[in-house]
């Protein structure tokens, strides 16, 4: 990797100015950081698309500088508000620093999410820390441009805190790319290391394949939420839906649950969650089936079967505001059985991780699949995503996970 100057004062900003429509940038305005093509009255000036541009209202009123690129509809993603704050490799590195010294506040960062895109002021950027491994996904033409100059900031900042980092490996393969004019990429951005890293969470030990896993290996995400369904997981019976790599089914498993029986459709993660159940020497009281849900909840339902614990933990069902409504199905379809294999008295665990899913429609779609199942919803918690991955108001984006605990009561 090339190597920067990171106390450079030297500014990025190229002398180029976006000029907004008389009323453009009403989301940035409200807090938001992304400025959209059709809101750009023009662009004075030269520059390449993922170069840092001046953004200036209708009036030229001052309002920014951000990266550019005509190839997405997200035309500009903002970095600073201040027209003093010129963006720098030393600006960027404090950003960096920043998003570092939050997470050692906030989270046990053993293995956390270090660098959160636009909620840590870094858009397109998602940086995840397992262990002694750096896993990098730049979605963005103009965080891709610097991205070797962030990590090298990052890198000095865990080694500032005694932390050597011993590989990083790049998933920038998500199809999101395309929309930026990228490439799909994927591969080492260090010398080559064991893909497959060893990390630990509440107590229990994982396997992580950061190269072929899904998203970064990791969902770490749930970490705190995996830490609170244990205290309810003594010596029950747990079905857990949606295992991935058998994070849920664990740690119900290593708090004491008599039996799990953990579902996926993925070959692949279920071989993934079988290596770590046997690493946890929890083989003998964890079930894994490669098997699809939605055919399988209402086999179960048809078998008369009932647990102490259901967990429904689905991958996103829309990734765009268009199919919000079928994905209102999916949810009421999967908690409608689910709730079936509850026993009275027993525990509901339910997920949704697309931000299109707003909280009232989701907790609206509960409530219909409760009704229809006859079944009373006592609200135990109603949790989101661990800090490492902050919710930055006004930036809607970034509040995407919602998970309840519901007490089931019949009757």
């Amino acid at each position: 990797m090339q190597l920067f100057d990171l106390d450079s004062t030297q500014d990025l900003c190229v002398q180029a100015e976006a000029v907004l429509n008389k009323g453009g940038g009403r989301f940035f305005k409200s807090g938001g950081l992304w400025i959209y093509d059709n809101e750009i009255a023009r662009v004075d000036g030269t520059f390449r698309d993922g170069d840092i541009v001046r953004v200036l209202d209708y009036d030229r009123f001052f309002l920014g500088y951000g990266f550019i690129n005509r190839a997405s509809t997200i035309r500009i993603r903002m970095l600073s508000r201040r027209e003093d704050e010129k963006v720098t490799p030393a600006f960027l590195r404090a950003r960096v620093q920043a998003a570092w010294d939050y997470r050692k506040k906030v989270i046990d960062t053993a293995s956390c999410r270090v660098i959160f895109g636009e909620a840590d002021f870094l858009p397109g950027l998602t940086v995840d820390k397992y262990e002694d491994v750096l896993v990098v996904e730049s979605l963005a033409l103009g965080t891709d441009r610097l991205k070797e100059l962030l990590l090298q900031a990052l890198v000095g900042a865990l080694a500032a805190d005694g932390i050597k980092v011993r590989g990083i490996y790049e998933r920038s393969d998500a199809k999101v790319r395309e929309k930026e004019g990228l490439e799909r990429v994927k591969g080492f951005l260090s010398e080559p290391f064991d893909t497959k890293v060893e990390i630990t969470e509440n107590g229990v030990r994982f396997i992580v394949d950061v190269e072929n896993g899904q998203k970064t290996g990791f969902f770490l995400d749930q970490k705190e939420n995996r830490a609170a369904i244990r205290r309810l997981c003594a010596g029950a019976d747990v079905l857990d839906c949606f295992t991935h790599t058998g994070s849920f089914a664990l740690n119900a498993a290593a708090a004491g649950a008599r039996h799990v029986t953990a579902v996926d459709s993925s070959d692949l993660a279920i071989a993934q969650a079988r290596e770590n159940a046997v690493l946890n020497g929890l083989s003998e009281r964890v079930e894994f089936l490669c098997e699809d849900v939605f055919e399988l909840l209402p086999a179960l339902e048809a078998k008369h079967a009932q647990y102490d614990i259901v967990i429904l933990d689905p991958p996103a069902f829309t990734k765009a505001r268009s199919s919000t409504k079928a994905a209102a199905r999916g949810y009421r379809e999967i908690n409608l059985r689910g709730m079936k294999l509850v026993k009275d008295g027993g525990f509901l665990v339910t997920c949704s991780c697309s931000h299109f899913m707003e909280p009232e429609l989701f907790a609206k779609t509960i409530a219909e699949a409760a009704h229809d199942a006859h079944i009373r919803l006592r609200q135990v918690e109603f949790r989101t995503q661990a800090p490492d991955h902050p919710i930055l108001w006004d930036s809607e984006e970034s509040y995407y996970l919602k998970l309840y605990i519901f007490q089931l009561v019949r009757g």
